[in-house]
């Protein structure tokens, strides 16, 4: 379990949010996967685990979006400009909770960046029904793998647990591990979200059923939300 009360370093995960055309059918349906509860506000809804925000909900469409951390949002927007991604959605203020921004990658992946003021994203991470993990699939890993680092000072190392797969890990500038871009000829690019849960099976007999695969890291699964959103979900040893 971690609890998160102050902004995260820059690079890191922070926030997750899913945009979808039906708040009410999304609040209802994620409510009974993982026991969320759900306080409204001007955007949607905030997603509460035990009282505490570990996710948001918003009226539109794209699917699951993961923020990274930075502690200025307009100049890592230029950041991404200059590394060859593309700024969607300038960054603004977001309330008196923080400062956003939308950006896409050269390899075509959609992710959002997060400069916490009052609110500093997910309040709780790495542990059941909240998030633990992101990371990049892409058929174009090369242009991936100089972005990252060159907007965010990621190194890159090999995952020897699977040496089958084309992946790496993105390490932040203190070595921690944030995520990984997963090589796959043919995909397109999105920055995927996992989920934390306690019984993988359990979790998934309620989402409506998926596929299961044992890992090195743990049972997962995936499976896809009434509006076709693609979620990962895992159960760690």
């Amino acid at each position: 379990m971690s609890e998160v009360n102050e902004n995260q370093p820059l690079g890191t995960p922070t926030w997750v949010d899913l945009r979808v055309p039906d708040v009410a059918a999304a609040k209802h349906y994620y409510g009974t996967v993982f026991g969320w509860s759900f306080e409204d506000d001007e955007l949607g809804a905030m997603c509460l685990l035990r009282g505490v925000p570990v996710a948001g909900i918003r009226e539109g469409s794209g699917g699951w979006t993961v923020h990274l951390a930075t502690d200025d949002c307009d100049t890592t927007a230029k950041a991404v400009a200059a590394a060859g991604g593309t700024v969607t959605e300038e960054p603004h203020d977001v309330g008196g909770l923080g400062r956003a921004a939308l950006v896409t990658d050269p390899s075509g992946a959609v992710f959002g960046l997060w400069q916490g003021a009052r609110f500093p994203g997910c309040r709780l991470v790495n542990e059941p029904d909240t998030l633990v993990r992101n990371d990049l699939v892409t058929g174009e890993p090369g242009p991936a793998r100089a972005f990252y680092p060159a907007v965010f000072g990621f190194t890159l190392d090999g995952n020897p647990d699977l040496p089958e797969f084309d992946f790496t890990f993105l390490r932040r500038q203190d070595g921690h591990e944030v995520g990984g871009i997963m090589g796959m000829p043919g995909a397109a690019s999105a920055w995927g979200t996992c989920f934390e849960v306690a019984d993988t099976d359990a979790t998934l007999a309620r989402a409506g059923g998926g596929t299961v695969d044992d890992t090195p890291y743990g049972r997962s699964a995936v499976f896809r939300d009434p509006f076709g959103v693609e979620l990962s979900i895992i159960a760690r040893p």
